[in-house]
């Protein structure tokens, strides 16, 4: 049997790649073709993503493809694109860590209450998140969406300049705080509470969807929301199993069948968010290895240029527990050095201050899986679902002491993999769509088998219990 190619472009918020995917109608095999960084642009006062760069890697990247069926994109969530009446590009798309949005959640509920956005969106309240971008723009008299004529998220921009269609894929809406979820549609009357034209909105339509063709490639929605496609590959359809898509940003969830907008949602600030085929994802976005990373690059720029492996070393070094962070604390959402706001933090919440490197990094691996176990247990109570297994899917799916210390932290077994979820789950979905699968139940049934999946069961469960109640401690 010859096998379907299909590619899948998958845009992260430090780099993107253009895969060639291979399903022979018993395995998928992943071909990686291209990766290039993405590197946001910071100009004086702001810092954007230069989206021209990306669209030229992922055009490169799909022209060293020698044959595929269809193509299919998927990207980060909350960002947008503005366009004029002609189709073209009004200005740089901001990038979600831009600071202009400061304030801009209290100018929000000054127009309709913190508790009516829930009730109408059922999203988490980030100050990155869409809703917050465009108010500040209002906010501070910028006169792009003046002359806006349509909004695409960035996501959508690279699909419409691939086909010419300007639409927005349902689990990329969801992620704005404009969707209502009873409505299944824009949430109108919260746009003309903060003064957002309704006129500039797209079409909703859900993944699976062909909406053109480029190079004589059928262009095939995914589940264009990077978070939406790694669920669609998470290697279990258990209802008693949770997910941790863990990259850049960790969200840690559960796929549900309908979206949870109650006062218990809203009090643990959960989100939710469209998933493939109808599905919904009860979630919260943890900061996740961005602190990680962003400690690297410090160091990296002092001269130590730690690899992976001795960070785990490090870590295993270090005495665990003698001090924790809040990973989603707004001191650690902006690009800058990370260690000196770790110790600083730890300093001011009375904690001993970490003296090296290595406590640094033991005091971020400690706190993240904790605060996994805290979200978990947020999750575990708005729903009324008992989960036995966490799914670690994702890039940081790799990161061995981290999967074993979530483990040991949340009590519960780890099942870690598939790596390239996000990838995978944009190809399953194209797949479906032209008929060489018929199932996300299907392609999971075929993924749980995978060879390269490793599970970690809990371990020293006396001393991460021990300790919990110090970083509970932090958060409420």
């Amino acid at each position: 049997m010859s096998a379907a190619h299909v590619i899948a472009i998958d845009l992260g918020a430090t780099s993107g790649r253009v895969m060639d995917i291979a399903f022979d109608g018993a395995q998928l095999n992943l071909h990686e073709i291209h990766r290039f960084p993405n590197i946001p642009v910071q100009t004086p006062n702001n810092l954007h993503w230069d989206v021209l760069r990306l669209w030229h890697e992922i055009t490169a990247g799909i022209a060293a493809v020698s044959e595929a069926a269809s193509i299919g994109l998927d990207c980060w969530g909350v960002d947008y694109a503005l366009l004029d009446s002609a189709g073209q590009l009004l200005a740089n798309p901001y990038h979600y860590r831009d600071p202009r949005t400061n304030g801009a959640m209290d100018w929000v509920f000054e127009r309709m209450p913190r508790r009516e956005v829930f009730a109408r969106t059922g999203i988490q309240f980030m100050p990155l998140n869409a809703l917050y971008q465009l108010a500040a723009s209002i906010r501070d008299g910028s006169p792009l969406l003046d002359h806006a004529a349509s909004m695409l998220t960035i996501a959508d921009l690279f699909n419409y300049w691939l086909t010419g269609s300007a639409t927005c894929e349902f689990t990329e809406a969801t992620t704005m705080q404009l969707y209502n979820p009873a409505l299944a549609d824009w949430d109108r009357e919260l746009l003309a509470a903060v003064g957002i034209p309704s006129d500039i909105l797209t079409p909703i339509v859900p993944p699976g969807t062909k909406i053109g063709a480029y190079q004589g490639m059928d262009v095939i929605l995914p589940a264009c929301h990077d978070t939406g496609s790694a669920v669609v590959a998470m290697p279990s359809s258990s209802e008693k199993a949770a997910y941790l898509s863990s990259g850049t940003w960790s969200l840690l969830g559960l796929e549900l069948d309908e979206p949870i907008i109650s006062d218990a949602a809203y009090e643990a600030n959960v989100t939710n968010e469209g998933g493939y085929d109808g599905t919904w994802r009860l979630l919260k976005n943890i900061m996740g290895l961005w602190v990680v990373d962003q400690c690297r690059a410090t160091w990296k720029a002092a001269g130590n240029d730690y690899s992976f492996a001795q960070l785990t070393a490090m870590v295993q070094a270090a005495a665990p527990f003698q001090a924790f962070i809040e990973p989603d604390d707004p001191l650690f959402l902006p690009p800058g050095d990370m260690p000196a706001r770790v110790i600083d933090y730890c300093g001011r919440t009375g904690q001993p201050a970490p003296e090296n490197d290595a406590e640094v990094m033991a005091t971020v691996y400690v706190s993240l899986a904790y605060k996994y176990r805290y979200v978990l247990e947020q999750l575990t109570a708005v729903s009324g679902r008992e989960v036995d297994l966490l799914h670690i899917i994702g890039g940081g799916s790799q990161n061995a002491l981290l999967n074993q210390m979530t483990a040991n932290a949340i009590g519960r077994p780890v099942i870690a993999g598939p790596a390239e979820a996000t990838a995978t789950g944009n190809a399953i979905a194209q797949l479906i769509a032209i008929g060489e699968l018929g199932s996300v139940a299907e392609a999971r049934a075929m993924l749980s088998g995978a060879p390269d999946l490793v599970r970690f069961e809990p371990q020293n469960a006396a001393a991460w219990d021990e300790h919990y109640e110090r970083f509970r401690a932090l958060l409420e």
